[in-house]
């Protein structure tokens, strides 16, 4: 059996406008500098505490609650509207799942986010489970999400790969010992993969049907 676990953001959809535009509104809110979509690039994957403490300026890092419940609000009435599935993640998907794969999601994002954006995006996809961050788990690179999707498996051999855009997903793979697979379409883009060591980079969403299949 193989199962193909993917990050979200940057790698199954480009959900950087909304997830910018909802920390730039708590920004605001706070009378705190906004910042750029670019700038977000590298600010996102750890989380939204992580996230809201990096668009924080230095010397307000004391209002992280605000600005977290903020974006919160503000991201759960506006998270699908610049949100897009990547060209060719649909064909992905039927193709890995049409030839045997298991297929399951594990984000950082909050999980009752990434269970909306998956439910609207990709209805039809039988994912094994869709994880995401919580307080009862700690975020990737952090293996505790990968476990309670495997403890969905048969117990059987499973070859396993965590597919993702950033070095955060390269380590999950590697501290969870399976293959990681890096994807350059995403936030980080390719000198990132590389020098997290991944061990396989697509260039495109049909790359990882060759490398998985």
């Amino acid at each position: 059996m193989k199962i193909a676990v993917f990050d979200l953001d940057g790698t199954l959809a480009d959900t950087l406008a909304d997830l910018a535009d909802a920390v730039n509104h708590g920004l605001n809110e706070l009378g705190c500098p906004e910042h750029t979509y670019d700038e977000y690039r590298y600010m996102v994957g750890n989380g939204a505490r992580m996230l809201c403490l990096r668009a924080l300026p230095d010397d307000r890092k004391g209002e992280l609650e605000q600005l977290r419940k903020l974006f919160s609000r503000y991201y759960g009435s506006h998270f699908l509207e610049k949100t897009r599935l990547y060209d060719g993640i649909e064909d992905l998907l039927r193709k890995l799942s049409d030839g045997g794969v298991k297929l399951a999601v594990a984000t950082n994002k909050p999980e009752e986010f990434a269970e909306q954006i998956i439910g609207k995006l990709l209805p039809d996809v039988p994912f094994v489970r869709v994880l995401g961050g919580c307080s009862h788990r700690p975020v990737k690179p952090d293996t505790q999400i990968l476990a309670e999707i495997f403890a969905e498996l048969p117990d059987e051999d499973c070859e396993a790969f965590m597919i993702g855009d950033s070095n955060v997903d390269i380590q999950t793979a590697h501290n969870a010992g399976i293959t990681g697979i890096g994807c350059t379409w995403g936030f980080r883009g390719r000198e990132e993969l590389e020098r997290a060591g991944a061990d396989l980079i697509a260039d495109a969403p049909g790359d990882i049907a060759g490398f998985v299949l």
